[in-house]
């Protein structure tokens, strides 16, 4: 008869007290940023309008070199 042992196994208990304390480390760090962490000069549209025209422009680029139309 096999015996049941009140003891979780070593390995298990380990993932879980890795994965608390990451989970706690992340948390702590994501409090910490109350101020914003961005560049005063950096414009949230101006960047965001960057990024388009230059995925626009990619994809304009790629449309010209497709010849399987």
């Amino acid at each position: 008869m096999a015996e049941v042992s009140a003891r979780p196994q070593p390995g298990l208990v380990l993932l879980t007290m890795s994965l608390h304390s990451t989970a706690q480390s992340l948390v702590t760090l994501a409090e910490g940023g109350h101020g914003g962490g961005g560049h005063a000069s950096l414009s949230p549209y101006l960047t965001g309008g960057g990024a388009l025209f230059v995925l626009l422009l990619l994809l304009w680029i790629t449309t010209r070199f497709n010849r399987d139309r």
